[in-house]
Order: C-alpha cells, then sequence, then structure tokens
C-alpha cells in the first residue's frame, strides 16, 4: 500500500519518539514535537509505540490512498476532510480506497498528527524514522513532503476494527468511523495564555530576583523565527545579575537558554545536543506537548513547579496514556 502526495502542506514530515542514545556523537533526538498526539493516534490504528506518524504543521497535506486504510490523526484541529465531509480526530478512521484526505484551516493548535495501520515503512536511520532535515536523516529522505512523493505503509496483521469494514461496505460513503472517541486535550490547546510548568534550571540561582520574578511573573509571545530546533520569546528581557562564564554542556527537550540580549529560547524537539547559554528553567514534561501546540503570536505564561511535582503530573499522565490504551482495547473486544 502507497500513499500518495497530492500536495505536500506547510511542512509535513515523518516523526518518531526519537533518534536516541546519539546524542554524544552529536545528532540530535528530533522526533515527534507533541509526543502525545503522537502516541494515541498510533494507539487508535493499533500500531506500535515506535512507529512513525506524519507531523502537519498549521496547514495540512492532500494524500490520496490506493487500497482501504485505517486512519488516526490527533493534536491541532487542521480541518481533515474526505469527499468534502470532515473527517473527526480522536477516532480510528477506516478510509475507501481511491479516498483523497485534505486539510484546510488551521482552527486549534499547531501541529496535527496523522497514523496509518501498519506504520510507515521507511527505512530506520540509526534506530529512528524521524526527519532530521539540516542533516537529511531519516523520514523521506531526510526532508519535509513533496508533490508526488509516494509513502509505503507496511502491512498489519489482522482487522482490529472489524465493525468500521462492515461500515465501509454496507454504504457508499468514502470513510466509516466509531461514535466514541478519545480525550486529546484538544480543549487545552484554545486555552490564552497558555499555561506552561517549569522547575528550576541549573543556573536559576544566577539569576536576580527580578529576573526570576519576570520569567513566572510575566507574559511571553512565540516569535515569528521559532522552528522545531526552539522556540524564541517575545516579552521581558531576563538578564543574570552578572556575565556568567557558562561552559557547553547537554540540553534536553524544554531547556529554556538565556541568551545575550536576555531573550528567552525554550529548545525544542530538533534542539542542538549542547548549549552554552545559562539555563534558567526546565519545562516539565508533562506540558512539552502543550507548548508544542502554541504557533508564532500565540502568548503563554510560566509556572514554578517542584521537581517532585513535576515527577507526580508526570506519572499521573502516562497512566491516562495507558488507560487510553485499555478503553480502546476494551472497545476491540466488544
Amino acid at each position: 500500500m502507497r500513499i500518495r502526495v497530492l500536495k505536500p502542506g506547510m511542512h509535513t514530515t515523518l516523526q518518531d519518539s526519537g533518534r536516541n542514545g546519539y546524542q554524544h556523537y552529536g545528532v540530535p533526538v528530533s522526533g515527534a514535537m507533541d509526543l502525545f498526539s503522537h502516541r494515541v493516534a498510533n494507539i487508535l490504528v493499533g500500531n506500535r509505540g515506535d512507529e512513525a506518524t506524519l507531523e502537519m504543521t498549521l496547514q495540512g497535506p492532500r494524500l490520496e490512498f490506493d487500497q482501504d486504510a485505517l486512519i488516526a490523526i490527533c493534536g491541532a484541529d487542521l480541518s481533515p476532510m474526505i469527499g468534502g465531509a470532515a473527517v473527526p480526530e480522536g477516532k480510528a478512521v477506516r478510509v475507501r480506497a481511491g479516498s483523497v484526505l485534505d486539510f484546510g484551516a488551521c482552527r486549534t493548535g499547531c501541529r496535527a498528527y496523522l497514523a496509518v495501520r501498519g506504520g510507515f515503512d521507511v527505512p530506520r536511520v540509526m534506530g529512528s524514522r524521524s526527519t532530521y532535515e539540516i542533516a537529511q536523516l531519516g523520514g523521506m529522505h531526510g526532508r519535509a513532503l513533496r508533490k508526488d512523493d509516494r509513502l509505503p505503509i507496511a502491512e498489519a496483521a489482522g482487522n482490529i476494527y472489524p465493525v468500521l469494514d462492515a461500515q465501509l461496505t454496507r454504504s457508499r460513503l468514502a470513510c466509516a468511523f466509531p461514535n466514541w472517541a478519545v480525550n486529546q486535550h484538544i480543549e487545552k490547546l484554545a486555552r490564552t495564555p497558555q499555561m506552561v510548568r517549569i522547575i528550576r534550571g541549573r543556573h536559576w540561582e544566577a539569576f536576580p530576583a527580578i529576573s526570576r520574578e519576570a520569567l513566572t511573573g510575566t507574559e511571553f509571545r512565540i516569535a515569528a523565527d521559532s522552528n522545531r530546533i526552539g522556540f524564541r520569546l517575545d516579552g521581558a528581557t531576563i538578564d543574570p545579575e552578572r556575565p556568567l562564564g557558562v561552559l557547553s554542556e547537554s540540553v534536553t527537550f524544554g531547556t529554556i537558554q538565556i541568551p545575550h540580549g536576555g531573550k528567552p529560547i525554550v529548545l525544542m524537539a530538533d534542539r542542538q545536543t549542547v548549549g552554552g547559554y545559562p539555563k534558567i528553567a526546565e519545562v516539565a514534561s508533562v506540558d512539552l506537548h502543550l507548548l508544542a501546540q502554541l504557533k508564532p503570536g500565540d502568548r503563554l505564561r510560566f509556572k514554578l513547579v517542584s521537581l517532585a511535582r513535576a515527577h507526580a503530573l508526570w506519572l499521573a499522565h502516562e497512566r491516562e496514556i495507558m488507560t487510553i490504551r485499555e478503553a480502546i482495547e476494551k472497545h476491540l473486544t466488544e
């Protein structure tokens, strides 16, 4: 099975959970910006967690299916449609062969994730199918999708939603889907400003109280030159009490660096492996998917939490994903 790209969209790449284990060689992790939506989409179609999804940014692609397929779309609302009819998000959707999936206006969020049953059958590079465009690694020849690309889909054993096949057979509709959906936290994406929780960074104490209070007590906007490497923030200037001679050291997804000039940068999925700017804070892992759904011009505020609280929130988040998986498996057996 192959999916033909009729229109590539603004920026559509293949991403999985990332290229882990190679940072000491200078190779970034990459992977999905919103791992929550990526994981839930894979769960909905019965894929393993390490299968790649299509990450679609602001304006999605137009895709033609040459065979019946089972898909799921999670994350931002990019107005998905098949044959002029809306395609629901947060649901498994059986698509008829020959149908065209198209996307319209971005109504909520920034990035949507498309999973296909069986997964995208592109080679793993250093253990990952994620696209890292700067080095042309992974994905579809190390780049974003282009018109007339053919995306190969691996065969998957078993039919996990036979009721959807029956619906498609009985009707003339281009797709079929159940009457239930999973909670994608779409409602959280509409909040403005978005609240993002942080913990103290390695150099927190090197910043004066007025700078720390500015970080947590004022509002920021995502700057226009933000991308998958980092989000630049417009707002209060955050300056250390004195110049810091910081040696380059490891950074991670969510590290908040303060470069010369005092404008914070939040490092994202395609971040470099080391950084030499002071690290005032780290975004709590539980909120990275919310941060990833912000687009240029969107507003956010930071809320400081303890490391213990961040751990507890992350564990609750993982339990929620387990609950989603168990609920879907229950529907499959009914």
